[in-house]
């Protein structure tokens, strides 16, 4: 039985495109149960199931804000990167939206290292010490390593260990994160379309993952949850 809830979302989904999947030649077996026509080349996705998802994630999301887990936003896709960025600042969440530094689950250790060298050289560029103790050349090359340790961890340079949860928009594009997450046992929640394989998210949502309108909205509803936990 729906509610006016479900009917007001599936509206939304509806609204925003997020029933376009991809041509039928680039689907994945996994996604044949979340399809249900047509229309031109594109394959329509069942946004029924795909409202029942997103309700399931949005419980998983108020969960772990309950629990205080950190959730790392994942999605560097140059047309929805912005979007990643900004719905996790929304929550204070860290965030990788371009592309994906290898090691940082599989090889945390290192990354950790390279994120302390960072927070190192900003506390003392901010207090003028750096400059006492170096030459001006020496100055430069500092400059350089900040700047890009800057550009390279932009987004997770507040995590202090390995997350509890990603949050993935597109598991194809973003293959590498998927696989060292999957490989470490960490469960993700994933905006995915039909050329995905759904084995790769512990809740997925099939969903168009290349429009804006959709993968805003269905962030927005995710934050959303995730602030309603950490007020309890």
């Amino acid at each position: 039985m729906t509610t006016g809830q479900d009917t007001a979302e599936f509206k939304r989904l509806f609204d925003a495109g997020a029933h376009f999947a991809q041509v039928k030649s680039r689907r994945h077996p996994s996604m044949k149960p979340y399809l249900v026509g047509t229309k031109g080349r594109q394959e329509i996705i069942d946004l029924v199931k795909t409202s029942e998802q997103l309700e399931a994630a949005k419980r998983v999301m108020n969960a772990l804000a309950k629990e205080g887990k950190t959730v790392l936003f994942v999605g560097g896709k140059v047309e929805i990167a912005a979007l990643v960025k900004k719905a996790a600042q929304d929550i204070d969440a860290p965030y990788v939206a371009a592309r994906w530094l290898g090691g940082t689950i599989s090889n945390w250790s290192e990354i950790k290292k390279r994120v302390d060298r960072f927070a190192e050289l900003k506390d003392t560029s901010s207090t003028g010490t750096l400059a006492k103790k170096h030459t001006k050349l020496e100055l430069v090359k500092i400059e350089r390593e900040r700047k890009r340790l800057e550009e390279r961890l932009d987004g997770i340079t507040t995590l202090t260990k390995r997350p509890d949860a990603l949050l993935v928009v597109d598991t194809k594009h973003e293959k590498h994160a998927v696989k060292e997450a999957n490989d470490a046992g960490i469960p993700i929640i994933a905006i995915m379309s039909s050329d995905c394989d759904l084995k790769e998210a512990a809740y997925p949502i099939v969903a168009n993952d290349t429009s804006r309108e959709t993968v805003r909205f269905i962030l927005t509803e995710l934050t959303e949850s995730f602030k309603e936990g950490q007020t309890v």
